[in-house]
């Protein structure tokens, strides 16, 4: 058997083009080290991507996974639960010999976090794996774990010596969000893991920046003449930024509980797509060039002095959905039945800036909605209807570029054509775009591109700090103003959310779009 397996096929390696090779996309010797190991997020989508960058021939040899948890697991139990995982949830087939060599270098810790012998049995795993698999000093702590674990995990990191680096040498730690749930609270996070680790070892994963449509965005606005003279504010109208999905908190109600909809995606998710959508040109892909222009954008955004009228929330109910009766968020499992966190936020912002002034940003989330989807829907004025009769425009509407960020990734286009036949009547047509009809290439899971560039030490697609906090300072106020309006607003399970976000609109004389 070959050392190093041969990687699946070109046409199913989006990650390794030619130009990768020159660019040395393969990771060099390293270790991936993740606590929180026994947690959904690993064992769906961690564990699978190591799996699947593995096969896709871009991880060393002598790559080492190694799990950390209170488990009272060998080495041996670990690797059944690493193979189970990806047997379930990898997205490229499985290979025996991919396989075995991927599981020499499986690792597993029993411990606690404040257990400082686990620690210490960690660096003698480290030490180890620097010896018998070559990773050569490199390792990545990945915190698959609750904020308030974070500081003291650091702390451990720091004094077991695993967090030492030099120039021979990296150590890197990955935070997936929340990074905090308010200002105060993300300034806090931040000096505890910059304590134990410089700027740039430190990546916070927004697995939607990974996603190859929301990557696509620079793409569509910067590699193409069509667009941009029409990407301002003299052209559009409006823009809405979704995202939306048709299940409940399910077992998740003890963590959502007190966080909701607009800690939990908007303050993320959101305002990063936002920042793509409306940012400058960058000078360069550079992950310093990239951030400079998103932070210019989240500092010129500016909210509404009537919050009441410029933000909805809700909760789901019972009800039926999809013929199915569900429960409603106040008697999901483990829920507080006074809680007044909600399941759905929509709010209004604008973009203080020469190319948008003027224009709205429509931004919504929410739980038990229609249907699972995420888009950006940019909204164009209408054009001025000189050759025809309103009868002849009744159903037309307004211009617009959709691009779709899932389930189906793509961008449609929404414009006016003649309805065949004697006379002439114009109503909206679409033409779409789907990557999985244009390119035979597969599109990477998410985190497997940000697993490889936290191994690569690239860091475009990880927000730094200054662009968590000037997101925070968005939201803050509106959690603020929240917490002073009691109970949400309540609405129908497989509907599109309550009836303020609907009146939020048509305040301003527009509506929301139906995916």
């Amino acid at each position: 058997m070959s050392a190093n397996p041969v990687p699946i096929g070109e046409s199913e390696n989006p990650l390794r083009s030619d130009k990768d090779y020159r660019l040395n996309r393969i990771a060099g010797p390293s270790s991936l080290i993740i606590f929180g190991v026994t947690g959904d997020l690993s064992r769906k989508k961690l564990m699978p991507a190591v799996y699947d960058l593995a096969n896709r021939g871009l991880l060393p040899p002598g790559f080492a996974l190694v799990g950390f948890a209170r488990r009272d697991w060998a080495d041996q139990d670990f690797e059944r639960v690493v193979h189970d995982s990806v047997k379930q949830y990898a997205r490229t087939p499985f290979r025996e010999e991919v396989w075995t060599q991927l599981s020499r270098g499986i690792r597993f810790v029993s411990g606690s976090f404040d257990d400082a012998a686990a620690f210490d049995r960690l660096r003698e795993v480290v030490d180890e794996l620097d010896r018998e698999r070559g990773t050569m000093g490199n390792h990545a702590f990945y915190l698959s774990i609750p904020p308030k674990s974070f500081p003291v995990v650091t702390e451990q990191l720091k004094r077991s010596g695993l967090a030492e680096q030099d120039d021979t040498k990296w150590r890197r730690v990955v935070i997936e969000k929340p990074f905090g749930s308010d200002l105060k609270t993300a300034r806090e996070l931040n000096d505890v893991v910059a304590s134990v680790f410089p700027p740039d070892s430190v990546f916070r994963i927004d697995h939607y920046l990974g996603k190859e449509t929301v990557q696509n965005i620079l793409a569509l606005r910067f590699a193409n003449q069509l667009w941009e003279p029409i990407w301002n504010a003299n052209f559009v109208d409006h823009v809405q930024i979704t995202m939306a999905e048709d299940i409940g908190v399910g077992g998740r109600a003890g963590y959502y509980d007190g966080i909701g909809a607009a800690r939990d995606v908007i303050q993320n998710h959101l305002l990063q797509l936002l920042a793509l959508t409306a940012m400058e040109e960058p000078i360069s892909f550079d992950a310093k060039d990239l951030r400079a222009e998103k932070e210019k954008i989240l500092a010129a955004v500016k909210l509404s002095d009537d919050l009441a009228e410029s933000t909805a929330r809700g909760q789901y109910a019972g009800g039926w959905q999809g013929g199915e009766q569900v429960i409603g968020f106040l008697d999901e499992d483990g829920m507080n039945p006074e809680s007044t966190t909600e399941t759905y936020a929509a709010i209004r912002l604008e973009v203080a800036t020469r190319r948008w002034a003027g224009v709205p940003f429509y931004l919504r989330a929410g739980k038990r909605l229609g249907r699972r989807v995420t888009e950006i829907a940019v909204v164009f004025k209408r054009a001025p209807q000189l050759l025809f009769q309103d009868s002849q425009t009744s159903e037309l509407g307004q211009n617009a570029i959709v691009i779709r960020v899932q389930p189906d990734e793509g961008v449609t286009i929404r414009f006016g054509s003649k309805v065949p036949g004697a006379g002439m009547q114009v109503r909206d047509v679409t033409m779409d775009f789907g990557y999985g009809h244009a390119f035979t290439e597969a599109s990477p899971e998410a985190y497997e591109r940000l697993i490889l560039d936290v191994l690569l030490g690239e860091p475009p697609l990880f927000p730094r700090q200054e662009e968590v906090e000037l997101s925070w300072k968005i939201l803050d106020p509106i959690e603020e103003f929240w917490a002073t309006q009691g109970q949400p607003e309540q609405y129908r399970p497989g509907t599109w959310g309550p009836s303020s976000a609907d009146a939020l609109l048509a305040r301003d004389g527009r509506s929301w779009r139906r995916p």
